[in-house]
């Protein structure tokens, strides 16, 4: 454990500041693409605390920089600043004695807090970190954001970061270390249609939609030991009027698999299903709206060490058992190219990505000392 005495002095004294921190940003829309106010908040922030060469870059990702900022060795810790609801005026926020309320909080606006607070402590105390260090609030890290931001951190530093860790979701035990790959599509279908009474008859793009969707779920997903594959049509939409024949309708689709190999076999049955469409003389279009990759030759010994030692931080912290998950995170990019990635929790909350999500105000002081006992791994007094 590397939780001293004045780390956790720092937590307790720091709580107040935390539920500000987090209702401050909550009050900032920051739908996928749209952070610009947020990530000038944290921006401004992080050098209002006393960083230096903090910057918001092409991707609205926050870089805040410490230590040796060229090393050739640099460790990240990310979290994004994005939220999956579309809103851009301010979600309406409540709170009580045990919980605060907003769509967000958890997923991922305590997460970035709680990240954002323990990263001063080391500036405060002049610690000097191992290594290079990022502290990154990223961008884009929900839906159709399809890792932007995260893409972004590793096309810039790759070569040079070492380890990558986020903080993301809302139980403090889990530790997500493998990626769940996804392809994402908007499908349309067009037909002639027509008036429902005169051209009866005529193809009805619904119809043919909606047989499309019944022959994807009657497919079976690859079987493969230790993998997990499934599917999901999400959103449909379609037609004119209750006396029209549909001449377009559309879907949105995805894919996932925590394996290439199944989200290969999966890419050849989607599109050997949209070929039968095609030749039968339906106007069938796709278009690929995500693509998040699954892990690639990631170095084993060093993904375990990292692993280990997040586990040890939950033991000896929390007091629990970690769990190891598969995810779709941002975690997703570094280990499709091979770098050590996990994905942890500094906060705990439920219903996320619903208008009802909450966080669990209790859990903000273990969640920052299971966060500050981890990262203070790599600074050194």
């Amino acid at each position: 454990m590397y939780l001293t005495e004045d780390m956790l002095a720092y937590i307790r004294e720091s709580q107040e500041e935390l539920k500000q921190l987090i209702r401050d940003l909550c009050a900032i829309p920051a739908p996928s693409h749209h952070e610009e106010k947020r990530a000038a908040f944290c921006r401004d922030w992080f050098v209002n605390a006393g960083f230096e060469g903090v910057y918001i870059d092409g991707a609205l990702n926050v870089i805040c920089p410490y230590g040796d900022a060229d090393a050739a060795d640099l460790v990240v810790f990310m979290a994004h600043t994005d939220t999956v609801f579309p809103d851009l005026e301010p979600m309406p926020m409540r709170e009580d004695e045990h919980k605060m309320y907003c769509p967000g909080v958890c997923d991922d606006t305590a997460n970035l807090a709680a990240m954002m607070i323990c990263a001063r402590y080391f500036l405060r105390r002049g610690l000097r970190a191992d290594q290079g260090v990022l502290f990154v609030a990223n961008a884009c890290e929900e839906g159709l954001g399809n890792l932007k931001g995260s893409g972004e951190i590793v096309r810039a530093f790759g070569n040079r970061i070492r380890e990558l860790i986020s903080f993301d979701g809302g139980t403090l035990n889990r530790i997500v270390d493998r990626a769940v790959g996804s392809h994402r599509y908007r499908v349309r279908v067009r037909t002639e249609g027509g008036h429902s009474y005169a051209a009866f008859g005529n193809r009805n793009a619904i119809r043919y939609l909606a047989s499309m969707i019944d022959t994807l779920y009657a497919v079976k997903v690859p079987q493969k030991d230790g993998c997990k594959t499934t599917y999901n049509v999400g959103a449909i939409s379609g037609g004119t009027s209750v006396n029209t024949i549909a001449q377009q309708a559309e879907m949105l689709y995805e894919y996932r698999s925590d394996d290439r190999e199944c989200l290969e076999k999966m890419r050849r049955v989607f599109e050997s299903a949209v070929e039968t469409y095609r030749a039968m003389g339906i106007d069938v279009e796709v278009e690929q709206v995500g693509d998040r990759p699954c892990a690639g030759n990631v170095d084993a010994k060093a993904h375990a060490q990292l692993i280990a030692r997040a586990e040890t931080s939950i033991r000896e912290v929390i007091g629990q058992e970690p769990v190891r998950l598969s995810g779709s995170t941002d975690c997703n990019i570094p280990l499709s190219v091979g770098i050590p990635a996990i994905c942890l929790s500094a906060v705990v909350g439920s219903r996320m990505h619903t208008r009802e999500e909450e966080l669990e105000l209790g859990s903000l002081i273990d969640g920052c000392r299971l966060t500050m006992d981890f990262m203070a791994g790599y600074f050194t007094a």
